[in-house]
């Protein structure tokens, strides 16, 4: 009897459905599709959005996409952004406004050989590391740590720190491993943002025009892009690593396994702190950006009362 009723509920809800065109909604990555975004493509795939009632396009991301200014032009409806640089946009007077999380931490951090003498942040001092020169991190562990290192600007590659053996550089801590492994090298460490009390966020974006207009439909977005997550981790992948395959031909079963494990492993999407769980998918901590203002305005990269917590984000399209 459950069954039957569960069927006739599911075939309601189909007509209702049927009836009702979709609403399009567009997603511009931050990267190439990877597993980063698995949560997002098990939602397409298992088809969560079209039953939220929309039609969701999502557009890669990589070198040389404009994704700040696709969001500011309307050309896309939602991005996929850190919430370090989009604070940092904020305080400039770009109209954005973070309404979910993807990562409950960024996933970057500092690459460091396996048999290397750095085993903590303060062995960084007079090192050179491989780094985007602008990562606000760099600035936070000078400070923090009373350390000096040189940088080197990055090129999206790990050639460098595989020829080097006491060389350090910045990655994502769900890809880069897995590409040095490959490569002939042994799974490095990493020292994680989040270990040095630096808790920014990977998150999803839209511009404050498009969350006034759209609040329903952001809603919906939310709902179903946190059962796609909670769903690509307890779940059968193979829906989302389908379509990533798809969306990006480099995308092999072997990464695509190992970033998800390193995903859950970490606790990316569902937290690391004591409030962490499935039902924590998605959410925003107000206290967490007033230290994470606080942090950038010590360190002189954001001007004080340039942006507060209650401009910055918002939670009112959260489950």
């Amino acid at each position: 009897m459950k069954r039957l009723l569960a069927l006739a509920l599911l075939a309601a809800t189909s007509l209702v459905a049927a009836g009702k065109p979709l609403t399009k909604l567009s997603v511009q990555l931050d990267w190439i599709p990877e597993p980063e975004h698995g949560g997002l493509y098990q939602a397409l795939a298992r088809g969560y959005f079209r039953e939220e009632g929309l039609d969701v396009e999502i557009r890669p991301g990589g070198p040389g996409a404009h994704v700040k200014e696709d969001l500011l032009t309307g050309r896309v409806d939602v991005i996929q952004a850190d919430s370090t640089n989009t604070l940092l946009q904020q305080a400039e007077g770009l109209p954005f406004v973070q309404f979910a999380a993807v990562f409950q931490d960024d996933p970057s951090g500092i690459l460091v050989h396996a048999d290397s003498a750095v085993h903590d942040f303060a062995d960084l001092n007079g090192r050179t590391v491989i780094a985007r020169p602008e990562w606000a991190f760099l600035k936070f562990l000078r400070k923090k740590y009373k350390i000096t290192f040189n940088t080197v600007p990055q090129n999206f590659s790990v050639a460098a720190f595989l020829g080097n053996r006491e060389a350090l550089q910045q990655g994502y801590f769900i890809a880069e491993p897995y590409h040095i492994t490959q490569a002939g090298g042994k799974m490095p460490r990493f020292l994680s943002t989040w270990d040095a009390g630096f808790r920014a966020y990977a998150v999803l974006v839209t511009s404050r025009k498009f969350a006034r207009e759209h609040p329903a439909e952001l809603r919906a977005f939310v709902r179903a892009t946190a059962r796609g997550w909670s769903d690509y981790l307890e779940g059968d992948p193979a829906p989302a690593h389908t379509a990533l395959k798809v969306a990006n031909k480099s995308n092999t079963d072997a990464f695509m396994n190992f970033s998800r494990a390193q995903i859950i492993e970490a606790k990316l999407v569902i937290g690391r702190d004591a409030t962490g769980g499935p039902a924590n998918i998605c959410r925003l901590d107000p206290a967490r950006y007033t230290t994470q203002i606080a942090q950038l305005e010590d360190l002189g990269i954001l001007s004080k009362g340039k942006i507060n917590v209650a401009a910055a984000i918002s939670t009112d399209f959260l489950p």
